[in-house]
């Protein structure tokens, strides 16, 4: 198969972005955000959940596991969830499954909102939690590689690389407003009325906003490369996944280590590294939540950034110089912060800044596969590697951590090394438009 260096910047025609290029980049990305969010809001809420949905007798660690379990399930569900999803995407069209995917989420998410706990049901409720988890895991699992391929398969090819950043900013932005709304609702509500009645808000929000997406995406419009596949009769002759793990594998291998990259940096620097700087430097909750809200700002505008960069100059020099960037940044902060946590806020938003880098992860893996599998390619990728890099990435640092307390930065600086290494290897598909 003839392949080009996606590295370097390809020519490519010069057309601008038209309004409805932008539409369709807004709706998009509001759908990732508000999708994402109902992915994330368990998280800010296990303690609660662990109190309501499981025995008053069951030890406190045991609670706490069952629920992160369940939380974890949602991860676990992605891979097929995706697979599934973009095998009839590549079939069917990429807008049928752009839009089941947020119905997916919104509607398990209303339901988590109205759910009965332990005293009203006994076991059955937990076990109607995971099943709602479970259908999250697998909508977000054809949402995120879903919508990478229809933001990129609307706008011009020159603008891909924007368009693939500006819809990671929206699915980022996803977890600031979960942060936000969460600390909303702990500053707003006593913690019985958080038990009582208050933890449910959140849900039953992202519920509704989800459902309210669901109705916008009807302005969208199957996407121009989809449609000339279907019209010159192009489409995929048999199951497009046989068809990726057979022609495929390099840009499968290339797309995983990337993500391996892109898991690292949101799970640890992200996720993680609120709780870290409470337990490791004794910064109180409050101010460590401010630290990360202001990352994950910082983020989201990083994500932008590093597409665009990425569609001037080629994703592979992008990953490269801001992979080794956030290393260094990460590396930086947390070294300071075991002398002094002052500086903790700016020294977090250059970290988060660079964590955008993940921005032009995603237009290597749109260009890495031939439109007629190219949904089925970067699901399959990106879903397990995310499922299984995202899922023992906390257990690895935990482990990490016991010998050595700079283990999030060294993890982090060691994936930021793998990425750069990985750009070496990326190549685009000969007909990757």
């Amino acid at each position: 198969m003839q392949a080009t260096d996606l590295g370097r910047a390809q020519p490519v025609t010069t057309r601008a972005l038209k309004g409805s290029d932008y539409k369709t980049l807004g709706l998009a990305a509001l759908g990732g955000a508000l999708e994402f969010y109902d992915f994330i809001i368990f998280v800010f809420f296990a303690p609660a959940i662990g109190q309501l949905f499981f025995p008053a007798s069951m030890p406190d660690w045991l609670r706490q596991l069952q629920t992160f379990g369940i939380f974890a399930a949602g991860y676990l569900a992605r891979p097929l969830g995706g697979i599934i999803m973009a095998h009839f995407g590549d079939l069917f069209g990429r807008k049928r499954m752009f839009t089941l995917s947020v119905l997916l989420m919104s509607v398990p998410t209303l339901m988590m909102g109205l759910l009965p706990t332990y005293t009203s049901i006994g076991v059955l409720a937990p076990v109607l939690l995971l099943v709602l988890r479970v259908l999250q895991g697998a909508a977000v699992g054809g949402e995120v590689p879903g919508a990478w391929v229809f933001v990129s398969e609307h706008v011009p090819q020159h603008h891909v690389g924007y368009a693939c950043g500006t819809l990671t900013a929206g699915l980022t932005a996803g977890i600031l407003l979960g942060s936000l709304i969460a600390a909303a609702v702990n500053r707003h509500f006593a913690p019985a009325e958080i038990a009582g009645y208050a933890w449910r808000i959140p849900f039953l929000v992202g519920g509704v906003f989800g459902l309210f997406s669901v109705y916008l995406r009807r302005w969208l419009h199957e996407t121009p490369v989809f449609a000339e596949l279907k019209q010159r009769k192009s489409l995929a002759a048999e199951i497009p996944l046989k068809a990726v793990l057979r022609d495929h594998g390099r840009a499968v291998i290339v797309s995983m280590l990337l993500t391996w990259m892109l898991s690292a940096a949101i799970v640890v620097v992200i996720l993680m590294t609120p709780t870290l700087l409470q337990k490791q430097f004794h910064i109180d909750p409050a101010t460590a939540l401010l630290a990360n809200c202001v990352a994950t700002l910082c983020l989201t505008i990083g994500c932008v950034t590093a597409g665009s960069i990425a569609g001037r100059v080629g994703a592979g020099r992008t990953i490269f110089v801001g992979g080794l960037a956030l290393a260094v940044s990460y590396y930086a902060m947390m070294q300071q912060l075991a002398v002094d946590t002052s500086s903790l806020v700016p020294l977090y938003a250059v970290s988060g800044f660079f964590v955008g880098v993940i921005g032009a992860i995603p237009f290597v893996m749109v260009k890495a596969f031939p439109p007629v599998v190219r949904f089925s390619g970067i699901s399959f990728s990106y879903n397990v590697a995310y499922a299984i890099f995202g899922g023992l990435t906390p257990v690895v640092v935990s482990l990490m951590m016991k010998s050595n307390p700079m283990a999030p930065a060294l993890y982090v600086g060691a994936l930021c090394v793998v990425g750069a290494l990985t750009t070496l290897f990326i190549k685009d598909a000969a007909s990757s438009r």
